[in-house]
């Protein structure tokens, strides 16, 4: 490193004492302005924060980004100095770093019952329903899109909406006129924050700006919410099949925010920003940081401007389960979705010298092992034994199958690392982090992954035994696996810690071992080293349960185009079912243990349920205003989320949980009795008729009020009071419970799920 550079980094480290211009003291900034206070001078947002720009310095304007309609501001390079200067203005609300998010990172149709012979939908054939998809607008921000896949292939989709204000832009691996078609009609690329951040690693290979995929990711996500029909679609052999998207027949945009160092924050409110102006009807979003308050949340500002104008969004959890409370994207408007299993596999087994055998999964195709045992190790050093990446003692390793713990490095990168010091196989084990859980990858070398308790058990067998040894083969693929869906360990959990009268993830959807398209710029490990190249791949985390909600939101949008965000939202969530495939309690992955609404929200989508839901819970911007009025933000940040100068509280809720969400979190602080309206409105038959059915915990009584409704007409709206009490003398042992609130008829159960929490434990 030269001494410039060690000059300028030397600044960044001292920022709040050094003031001097320097390259590597200007840093992005998204700042927050009182929109409705631009002078009458400046004919547009753009004119008068340029000017604001150009007051506080000699030099050229830093202006990077101007947001229209998704974020009341603008993103531009600044220096501390500046940045002190704007914080001081009477117009602006706040001066935000540049925030890093991070990507979430065949068989799903049919388990979700999407195959085309399963008749009406709700009054819709398949084939009705594509018809109308074919006007619904997915959009897709993240890595970019592969256009060659055949996953965006165009073949009978008639021409392209013409309220449609979307385009593709090129750049120097991407041609519009060759590359766009009438499936995939819009493709973007969000940069600017991305290249001031990596304007200070000068040795970091910069990546073309253009909308092409080089991670796979984007194509991945893209092609899962909407992707054409493939017939032959398989990773290397696996999971081979017809590989099409939840809307095969909606159109696809996509917005590439996300660079090699992360997705900032700055680009990815560009591409919100270009995606509401250009007429999408969804916004998918597999990544997400960490949880604040709304308003300084870019992600949840965004979505609130996309659902005012009537755009569904749809968010991934995270994957940072199984730890409680780590959920990312928790405001109401959006749809947070965590993730489960599917009902496929792919077995692999090890042979130990001992003649046990033992089953995990991977996803390898090169050669196999043969049948002859070899030498088994497994190191007590905290870095071997996690196969850190220069860990491993060639001299121990070389020819013999290595035990590899779970966690910190990629599961790809073990394999590597084993590989390149003369390791011939590896064992994944999985430690208590992640349970029983397995997750299958393609590895480089022959490897399997196995959970917590096989794993204790190879690691006893390798110190105990005096030579241990094993094999291992791989079987392949195999479906209609019980018991599924299980909720995958890796995903997100609450409570939710922004706003915990709100229960979060919404659902979860399949995200596991999921077949999509793939770039053909990376293998499908993402490992620089992989030369292998394929057109689809299997992914696993949120990243994939997010845009299969997206898809599914798409397919609603379809059949009943005059349903608001949340109403479709609530379809999902009231008719998501809680009992896997052999008719128990949804499970978890971790432990094994029954889960609760805290990873698995409402449950886990049904498509066909959801699109006749009887009843929604409908919510209003207005209603989301009331909703943010009675979080004790200062005013000026919640006009500042919802950009209207007009906004004053006057009308508020006295608690969050007043809002009309489709599910309930109980909070006993001080008083022992909770009590909240909720209204539902009839998409059902007219003159329909629900009863009450409530699941209480031995500790809460619940009472419902009335415990009928009786809709006399399609559209009406009716109104129902639930008061929760904490029992006296009933012990709480634990801080938390859970049950639901069903309102049922012969033909449909609009269910919703109740978490309760004591922040005090009563008497």
């Amino acid at each position: 490193m030269g001494s410039s550079s060690v000059c300028c980094f030397s600044v960044i480290a001292i920022l709040l004492v050094v003031l001097q211009p320097c390259l590597a003291n200007k840093k992005t900034y998204i700042v927050h302005m009182k929109h409705h206070q631009r002078p009458p001078s400046f004919s547009t947002h753009h004119d008068w924060y340029d000017a604001q720009l150009k007051s506080l310095s000699t030099s050229t304007s830093s202006l990077l980004y101007s947001y229209d309609t998704a974020y009341p501001g603008f993103a531009a390079s600044l220096d501390p100095h500046e940045v002190e200067l704007l914080r001081q203005s009477d117009d602006v609300v706040g001066v935000y770093e540049d925030t890093v998010y991070t990507l979430h990172t065949t068989r799903t149709p049919e388990f979700l019952g999407l195959d085309n012979e399963l008749g009406l939908w709700s009054g819709h054939t398949p084939q009705q329903l594509n018809s109308a998809a074919q006007d619904v607008v997915v959009g897709i921000l993240d890595t970019g899109v592969w256009p060659e896949s055949k996953s965006f292939s165009d073949v009978s989709m008639p021409d392209v909406p013409s309220r449609w204000k979307g385009e593709c832009e090129s750049g120097p691996d991407f041609n519009p006129k060759l590359h766009c078609n009438k499936k995939l009609i819009g493709a973007r690329f969000f940069s600017k924050g991305y290249r001031m951040s990596s304007s200070a690693f000068t040795n970091q290979q910069r990546q073309p700006e253009s909308p092409r995929d080089q991670d796979g990711h984007g194509t991945h996500t893209a092609s899962t919410a909407a992707g054409a029909p493939v017939v032959n679609a398989s990773l290397l052999g696996y999971a081979s099949g017809i590989a099409r998207g939840m809307a095969p027949r909606a159109r696809v945009a996509t917005y590439k925010v996300c660079w090699p160092t992360g997705c900032f924050g700055s680009d990815i409110l560009a591409g919100m920003d270009r995606a509401i102006l250009d007429g999408v009807d969804v916004l998918s979003l597999s990544l997400g940081g960490g949880s604040g308050p709304y308003y300084r949340d870019t992600i949840a500002i965004g979505a609130f401007s996309a659902m005012e104008r009537g755009i569904f969004v749809s968010c991934s959890a995270g994957n940072s389960g199984p730890a409680k409370a780590s959920l990312a994207n928790t405001a109401p408007w959006i749809m947070t979705v965590g993730a489960g299993t599917i009902d496929r596999d792919f077995p692999a087994f090890a042979v130990l010298g001992n003649g046990k055998k033992i089953t995990g999964v991977s996803l390898y195709s090169g050669n196999g092992m043969g049948k002859k045992l070899v030498g088994l190790v497994y190191s007590s050093d905290s870095s071997a034994s996690l196969c850190l990446p220069g860990s491993l003692d060639p001299k121990t390793v070389r020819g013999k199958i290595v035990v590899c713990d779970r966690g910190t490095n990629a599961r790809v990168e073990k394999g590597l690392v084993v590989k390149e010091a003369g390791g011939v196989g590896m064992i994944l084990a999985n430690t208590v982090e992640s349970g029983e859980e397995m997750v299958a990858d393609s590895h480089l070398l022959p490897a399997l992954a196995v959970g917590r308790k096989v794993g204790d058990f190879i690691r006893q067998y390798v110190k105990t035994e005096k030579n241990p040894a094993a094999v291992l083969s791989f079987g392949g693929t195999v479906v209609n696996v019980k018991p599924s869906p299980v909720v995958a360990a890796f995903s997100s959990r609450g409570p939710n810690t922004v706003t915990p009268q709100i229960m979060k993830p919404d659902v979860i959807g399949p995200g596991v071992n999921i077949l999509a398209a793939w770039s053909e710029a990376i293998g499908p490990t993402g490992l620089e080293k992989d030369t292998r190249r394929t057109k689809f791949n299997i992914m696993s985390g949120t990243s994939m349960s997010c845009p299969h909600i997206s898809g599914l939101a798409a397919l609603l949008k379809a059949a009943h185009p005059e349903w608001s965000p949340s109403a479709i939202k609530s379809a999902l969530m009231t008719t998501a079912y809680v009992f896997d495939t052999t008719n128990s309690p949804l499970r978890d992955a971790e432990g094994g243990q029954l889960s609760t609404p805290w990873a698995h929200g409402s449950g886990h989508v049904d498509p066909h349920k959801a699109l006749s839901p009887g009843l929604v819970y409908d919510i209003t911007p207005r209603d989301y205003i009331k909703f943010l009025c009675s979080l004790d933000y200062e005013l000026g940040h919640i006009q500042a989320i919802v950009k209207s100068p007009n906004v004053t509280c006057a009308k508020k809720f006295a608690d969050p949980g007043q809002i009309n969400y489709p599910s309930f979190s109980v909070l006993f602080g001080k008083s022992r009795v909770v009590r909240y309206t909720r209204s539902v409105t009839n998409v059902g038959a007219s003159g329909s008729v629900y009863e009450v059915v409530i699941d209480a915990p031995l500790t809460v009584s619940v009472t419902v009020k009335p415990s009928k409704l009786v809709f006399k007409r399609v559209g009406e709206r009716l109104r129902y009071t639930v008061t929760f009490v904490s029992k006296k003398g009933v012990s709480t042992m634990s801080k938390s419970a859970f049950g639901s609130i069903s309102w049922n008829n012969a033909q449909t159960r609009v269910r919703s799920p109740v978490s309760y929490s004591w922040s005090q434990l009563f008497n």
